[in-house]
């Protein structure tokens, strides 16, 4: 349950924040086109950008951006094209109006936020742009989803491929997932077990595995989170949800085994709550470890 007055202090701060941007204003920047028109513009970016990944980035419904395109469109700044035979496949593209309207939109945004910024003492900026820098990473954080889906997946294997290979990296001899203790697609499905998938912006940013046992125990394999998502909390919030679920489904004690090198998740597990143990398998790539009581 949240606190009253959290939920009072976001609203107020989404209203100062609107009003302060320019949002509530039909013409965003002094241009002819709303906030919503702007933004899409500049997604779009110099090199076109596929329509579904601007949707997702966006977290637009896809009848409100196909509005928007058609009313830039409408206005030669921007085409939308098919691609290929696969009529599915759309990428927008600014047109030469659309990129010159763009780069007088990064202006005036300049100009705006050098105008929030002029009022204030030198102390004054830093706080803010220090505390802009947090906001955003923890509304980042917020918009992570976790889902339970079948390691098999694209997604799903987009992120085991890029955990071994930082493995790989890391290890002083090198990973063959082959070599160690299994965590395969079975057991990592119901009944078996499960697979959790981070996403932001549909795009996969981390995971997780759990493999189930009949004594009341559960083993957390794969836990990994891409570089660009880290700091944002995420891997403790998998590591929740993954005991969360274990205990949902009869489990007294939860395992992992980790690697030396892995210090960041020595740190997370043992900030967790967990605390090292005897060896109680035989991974060949482990140093430390751990269990933890549900």
């Amino acid at each position: 349950m949240m606190e009253v007055d959290q939920v009072d202090q976001v609203r107020r701060f989404n209203r100062t924040v609107t009003q302060r941007v320019g949002a509530l204003n039909d013409e965003f920047l002094a241009r002819d086109r709303p906030l919503g028109q702007a933004r899409v513009l500049w997604e779009i970016g110099q090199d076109g950008c596929d329509v579904r990944m601007l949707r997702s980035r966006l977290d637009l419904d896809s009848g409100y951006l196909s509005r928007l395109l058609r009313s830039l469109e409408s206005d030669g700044l921007v085409s939308v094209t098919q691609h290929g035979s696969d009529g599915r496949v759309r990428t927008a593209r600014l047109t030469r109006p659309g990129l010159a309207e763009r780069a007088v939109l990064d202006e005036r945004a300049d100009a705006a936020a050098e105008s929030i910024l002029l009022p204030l003492s030198d102390r004054q900026r830093i706080r803010l742009v220090s505390a802009m820098a947090e906001v955003e990473r923890l509304m980042t954080a917020s918009m992570v989803e976790i889902a339970v889906v079948e390691p098999g997946t694209k997604a799903g294997r987009f992120c085991l491929r890029s955990y071994f290979a930082e493995l790989g990296q890391r290890f002083d001899d090198g990973f063959d997932p082959s070599a160690g203790i299994s965590a395969t697609d079975v057991e990592m499905s119901p009944p078996a077990g499960l697979f959790l998938l981070a996403s932001l912006h549909a795009e996969p940013v981390g995971c997780g595995g759990l493999k189930l046992h009949d004594d009341g125990t559960a083993e957390i394999k794969r836990m990994w989170v891409i570089p660009s998502a880290r700091g944002l909390g995420l891997g403790r919030r998998l590591l929740g949800v993954l005991e969360q679920r274990a205990a949902e489904r009869g489990t007294r004690v939860v395992r992992l085994e980790t690697n030396r090198n892995l210090a960041e998740a020595i740190s997370l597990y043992r900030g967790a709550g967990y605390r090292e143990v005897p060896a109680f398998n035989d991974e060949p790539y482990a140093h430390h470890w751990f269990e933890k009581e549900l």
